[in-house]
């Protein structure tokens, strides 16, 4: 089934443009470049799920957890940590895994972190290979660029099926090179750099309806060797209008040694 959307594309434009977090020393508080809301099709993968990680960059996934809450204490992260270690070792046959980031989202005004609503990748080539050294230090990433690795984001739903807010993937092969933008981040204490993705009409939207907080969807943000970045966004869009439930999620970045 094909649903539409609203997503925000970013813009080219002849200077370098960046996004601002946490800006002024205000947790929470966001400065970004230009953006444009965008009417989408998306397709729902629920029923389907024909293509594969290894042909889309993304895999939906059954994965229940042991962990009740994802409190501020992360009393849990142990606990979670392998079990997406095991997930990743199992799906993708990765050597090594390291979970660095948690992010928990909550589409509220007065939330810290809520969901992203720019259509992206997480890192550019030069943003993964400056963390992949801010996380191993420069003899450890030597080490690690001379075979394959990659950064994998795992996202799950919290408390409740997402009913509004999910989030959405581009196929890969349906984005021209030229649709990509470089864009940096600007932390209080450090420098990034993302990928931003310009509208094309060739761009083929999927998702997963309703997912729950058993299911899993992780997906490609950086790979070394050449696997494609997703670019992804949440949708907005309502899959009931008679549930109210607010849209949670946590998402974790993963670095991958194949």
């Amino acid at each position: 089934m094909t649903r539409t959307a609203t997503v925000n594309y970013h813009v080219h434009k002849e200077e370098r443009q960046a996004f601002e977090l946490d800006a002024g020393g205000i947790v929470g508080n966001l400065i970004a470049p230009e953006l444009a809301p965008t009417e989408i099709h998306v397709a729902d993968v629920r029923s389907t799920q024909s293509a594969a990680f290894a042909d889309i960059s993304v895999g939906f996934k059954h994965a229940v957890t042991n962990v009740q809450s994802f409190d501020d204490t992360q009393d849990w992260r142990t606990t979670y940590d392998a079990e997406l270690t095991q997930l990743l070792q199992t799906e993708l046959n990765a050597k090594e895994v390291i979970v660095f980031d948690h992010t928990v989202r909550i589409d509220d005004p007065n939330a810290d972190r809520k969901p992203a609503r720019n259509v992206h990748s997480d890192y550019s080539q030069n943003g993964a290979e400056k963390r992949l050294v801010d996380l191993l230090g420069a003899d450890a990433a030597a080490d690690w660029v001379k075979g394959h690795y990659a950064f994998i984001n795992i996202w799950r739903p919290i408390g409740a099926p997402i009913n509004s807010a999910p989030l959405g993937f581009i196929v890969p092969d349906s984005v021209a090179e030229a649709d990509w933008i470089t864009l940096d981040l600007i932390y209080p204490d450090r420098m990034g750099q993302i990928m931003g993705l310009a509208a094309n009409p060739d761009h083929r939207w999927i998702y997963m309806s309703k997912m729950t907080p058993d299911e899993v969807v992780y997906f490609n943000i950086y790979d070394n060797r050449g696997q494609p970045s997703v670019a992804h966004s949440a949708l907005d869009m309502t899959e009931d209008p008679s549930i109210h439930t607010v849209r949670k999620s946590i998402e974790s970045r993963t670095l991958v040694r194949y």
